[in-house]
């Protein structure tokens, strides 16, 4: 890896490969952002970086990396909309009181908080493990059943 001055801007871009964005977008989402071009979607998104692109020292060319989309989960309700931009907004928050202050001040939010009482609806890693556990009990009990017609 190269290794770039401290002051050094990256350009990052996105390379060409979708396929976790087109697994997260339900059909309906996709269908909507088609018909009506400029419309949005909140997403949670994890990104890998793919190729960089150095640079000499003599040229006059931002070093550029490529990230790819490895997970993502598109809000498909108001509610996930709101809860997402809660934590962006608080994430945002954050980022600037490190380093300078916004127009609020202070944060006296804590992200982790607010994270916590944002997800306290949804079902935990446990619960999601005993709900897949109980249907695949349930599809297993139904695939074994043998009728007999006399």
């Amino acid at each position: 890896m190269p290794k770039l001055d401290k002051d050094a801007e990256v350009e990052v871009k996105l390379d060409g490969a979708a396929a976790m964005l087109q697994q997260a977008i339900p059909a309906i989402l996709r269908r909507g952002l088609f018909e009506a071009p400029g419309s949005r979607i909140v997403a949670v998104v994890e990104f890998a970086s793919t190729t960089y692109t150095g640079h000499a020292k003599d040229e006059d060319k931002d070093p550029q990396v490529k990230l790819r989309v490895k997970l993502a989960e598109v809000a498909i309700d108001g509610d996930q909309i709101r809860m997402l931009r809660d934590v962006m907004r608080a994430m945002y928050r954050k980022r600037k009181v490190e380093g300078t202050l916004d127009e609020i001040g202070p944060s006296l939010q804590d992200v982790e908080a607010l994270i916590a009482e944002l997800l306290a609806e949804h079902p935990t890693e446990a619960e999601f493990e005993a709900h897949e556990a109980r249907k695949r009990t349930e599809q297993q009990n139904r695939g074994s059943r043998v009728e007999q017609f006399g």
